[in-house]
């Protein structure tokens, strides 16, 4: 198992919506915070799938790409062991949508060896002001550098309006 420690834990890197807390626990209770940390060579990008493909996020979601001089900020968590199944799960390693990686993450920390995940096959479609918006509170909520946070507040939406997962971990957010 990738980044499996002697305690029962694993080191995992979210980008994305897993970015915050309560989203992330959702589905993993176990989550607790570790650090925010910087993959170096690998931009953010958006997409889906599947062209045209409708998700619980009704438009692209976050993943990663190598990309040589680019940097992609995020949240390093602890997991426990008994919550990977139902992250790969949420991450769709099952549907072949993502992949897990092993990838290195500088933190304050040093370097962390992390799992992390990237969409297989990727069709550009701008995220829903929903989905964005949970990238950009997980980014506040962790204390993810203010440049970083400008670029991600500038990243167009497909102006989707309408029920989304937020409305599930709106009841959450402290």
């Amino acid at each position: 198992m990738m980044s499996d420690s002697a305690d029962g834990r694993f080191m995992y890197f979210a980008f994305g919506s897993n970015l915050l807390k309560e989203r992330l626990q959702l589905a993993n209770p176990s989550a607790t915070f570790h650090s925010t940390g910087r993959l170096k060579d690998h931009e953010l990008n958006f997409g889906l799938y599947e062209k045209n493909v409708d998700t619980v996020w009704h438009g692209g979601v976050a993943t990663i790409d190598a990309c040589p001089g680019a940097d992609v900020w995020g949240v390093i968590w602890t997991l426990s062991n008994e919550d990977l199944p139902k992250l790969d799960k949420q991450e769709g390693v099952h549907k072949g949508i993502y992949s897990p990686l092993e990838v290195s993450v500088e933190s304050d920390k040093g370097l962390i060896s992390c799992r992390t995940y990237q969409m297989i096959k990727v069709y550009a479609c701008p995220p829903s002001p929903q989905y964005k918006q949970v990238v950009c509170l997980g980014a506040k909520q962790n204390g993810l550098p203010v440049e970083y946070l400008k670029r991600l507040e500038a990243i167009e939406t497909n102006n989707y309006s309408g029920p989304s997962v937020l409305d599930e971990i709106r009841k959450d957010i402290k």
